[in-house]
């Protein structure tokens, strides 16, 4: 009897993350087959050649050595790619982060029960926000259930970074703070962050440990905006977090000296739920066009928006929303099941309250004054100087596909996924008439704390696919015997990186190896074609799939002359964002888009002939 009580017990957020499996490490003959198969698309005869003898020369000596320490650090680390991973990529780096790092993207409210509208965005804010802080809630007290891929639990770390989070700028180093607590660990921060008009405030959520309302959150809200709007606009000392890092942090360093008050205003920022930022632009976006919020939400008012926070929630005056996120602490999959969370909960209650309009006796939202002094003033000017320039080069495009989405896809037995990335290297194959070196994210959240592994798209068979298309000798069932190849190609590359047999993240572990001892760089990292292919974050095309839900954000490419390619597909649609930098002439957003299209309708003409 005592079984069938224990099973029906609803399992804890983050019951299983002592019994994940480690991070294995591959073994270095099949990383480097691999790699050796991953370039051949960017090598000419004798370009492979020699990177096949540098390969080989790296296998039989300092690799073996490399590998060697790297099995010695993964026995006394249950995942040794983590502090690794986290310090190169994202808190050693010196460029700002909040446009060239951060993720940011529109909810999809406005496709429902929230169409763009006048006058009511800090109502239908009190309501977003009430569900946001019942998710919270139910972290706290374990109630999300934990994520899974069949049967095996998924690491769940990463949502511990969600709330209560910020990257805190260093000079030569950042470092993350993360306040949260479930209730089983003690007490959690529980106030909010309200960013309007360059100032800053702050109130409790719980009121007598309970959660406030959607009016008594109106109640705050509105507070805020009336005291904004009688006083001429904040010192926006916001905007520093959207500095270079060195720069930052020295800016920091020096408004900590001014003030220890100055010290005590970051850290209740640091260690807040999250921010609300209220601003005052109108992205007028439908469910076809998404471009102006996603735009805004990656380029936005820098004095509004806390850059190193693990989540800004973006309220835009026309009623719709948008986020902006610190990548650091977690990967995109994280705020996608909480905004598809949202989602779902707008949809079920058509977006309104139906609760009690009372609103409890509490203090008002208290302002937080910085003491600024000239050069404080002066490094808020450069930064906001910097972070304009910088967002006046992103082109984004963001648009629904709407001809056919997965359910025609799936009819066609073809994996969704894999058909968009071949698209995509299609597209850009036709315009650049060159192979794209593309990453696209693969989880590895299997294993204790997981992140993601590199999977390479552009493989030899997507090559040979791309040019039998542009082949006017070539019939439609060469075409399709090219394209299958390609497909069965890709979902091996996924399903092998899934299951920690990438190989770039193995590289970049013998990497920082030798770095660690103070060797010299490997060869293997120096030869040209290393980063031709991708090697180093050198990716032309930077891809996501961001699920099956309605939720979408974008990121800037990986390099100046790359797009970044991010993507979600629905039953009937696949919408897709687009970022390319003006300032280089070779690439553009908008003409990568439209050759998209085509391909995607050109691949479903040869599925649907080929009778799969």
């Amino acid at each position: 009897m005592a079984n069938h009580v224990s099973e029906s017990l609803p399992e804890l957020t983050f019951q299983y993350q002592c019994s994940l499996p480690p991070l294995p490490v591959p073994s270095l003959e099949s990383s480097l087959s691999k790699y050796l198969d991953a370039v051949h698309p960017f090598a000419s005869e004798k370009e492979l050649q020699a990177t096949v003898n540098i390969v080989k020369k790296f296998q039989d000596g300092v690799g073996k050595e490399l590998h060697q320490k790297l099995l010695q650090r993964a026995k006394t680390k249950k995942n040794w790619l983590e502090e690794w991973w986290l310090d190169t990529v994202y808190l050693e780096g010196r460029i700002p982060s909040q446009l060239n790092v951060n993720f940011g993207g529109p909810a999809p409210y406005l496709e429902h029960c929230w169409p763009p509208a006048e006058g009511v965005y800090l109502q239908r804010a009190s309501v977003i926000t009430w569900h946001t802080l019942q998710y919270w809630n139910l972290l706290r007290t374990e109630r999300l259930a934990p994520q899974k891929s069949g049967k095996n639990p998924l690491d769940m770390h990463q949502f511990r970074m969600l709330f209560c989070t910020c990257k805190v700028p260093g000079v030569k180093k950042d470092t993350i703070y993360n306040y949260f607590k479930t209730e089983r660990e003690g007490p959690c921060p529980s106030h909010l962050v309200i960013m309007c008009r360059g100032r800053i405030f702050t109130f409790d959520a719980l009121c007598g440990g309970q959660i406030l309302t959607p009016p008594e959150l109106l109640r705050q809200l509105t507070y805020v905006k009336k005291f904004c709007e009688g006083e001429p606009e904040g010192d926006g000392v916001a905007a520093l977090t959207s500095e270079e890092r060195t720069r930052w942090a020295k800016a920091r360093e020096h408004l900590i000296s001014i003030d220890p008050n100055n010290k005590t205003i970051l850290e209740t920022i640091q260690s807040s739920l999250f921010v609300i930022s209220l601003d005052e632009t109108k992205p007028y976006c439908t469910a076809e066009n998404y471009t102006n919020m996603t735009l805004e939400a990656l380029t936005g008012n820098p004095t509004i928006r806390w850059g190193d926070k693990s989540y800004n929630s973006l309220v835009f005056s026309d009623g719709t929303f948008g986020s902006n996120c610190d990548h650091a602490p977690y990967d995109a999959m994280v705020l996608v099941s909480f905004c598809w969370y949202l989602d779902n909960q707008l949809k079920a209650t058509d977006g309104k309250w139906k609760g009690s309009d009372a609103v409890r006796s509490m203090p008002l939202p208290e302002e937080l004054v910085f003491t600024v002094d000239e050069k404080t003033r002066s490094d808020i000017n450069n930064a906001k100087q910097q972070y304009l320039e910088s967002t006046q080069d992103l082109q984004i495009v963001c648009h629904a596909f709407t001809a056919f989405g997965k359910t025609a896809i799936k009819q066609k037995k073809l994996h969704p996924d894999t058909f968009v990335q071949l698209a995509m290297q299609l597209a850009y194959y036709r315009m650049h008439k060159k192979p794209g070196s593309c990453y696209e994210t693969a989880m590895t959240r299997r294993f204790y704390h997981g992140r993601t592994e590199t999977m390479r798209p552009c493989t030899q068979e997507a090559l040979n696919w791309c040019k039998a298309m542009m082949d006017p000798t070539c019939n439609e069932n060469g075409k399709r015997k090219a394209m299958l190849l390609a497909f069965s190609k890709h979902n091996i590359l996924m399903a092998e990186a899934q299951d920690g047999k990438g190989f770039d993240r193995h590289l970049l572990g013998l990497y920082l190896i030798a770095k660690e001892e103070g060797l010299p760089t490997p060869e293997l990292f120096l030869d040209p074609l290393y980063t031709k292919s991708g090697g180093g974050g050198n990716f032309v095309l930077s891809s996501s799939l961001l699920g099956y839900t309605t939720v979408l954000g974008a990121v800037a490419p990986m390099v100046h002359h790359g797009y970044g390619f991010f993507y979600r597909i629905r039953d009937d649609r696949i919408v897709v964002s687009l970022s390319a930098w003006k300032s280089c002439y070779e690439t553009d957003a908008a003409s990568l888009f439209t050759n998209f299209c085509s391909a995607l309708h050109e691949m479903l003409h040869l599925a649907i002939t080929s009778q799969l």
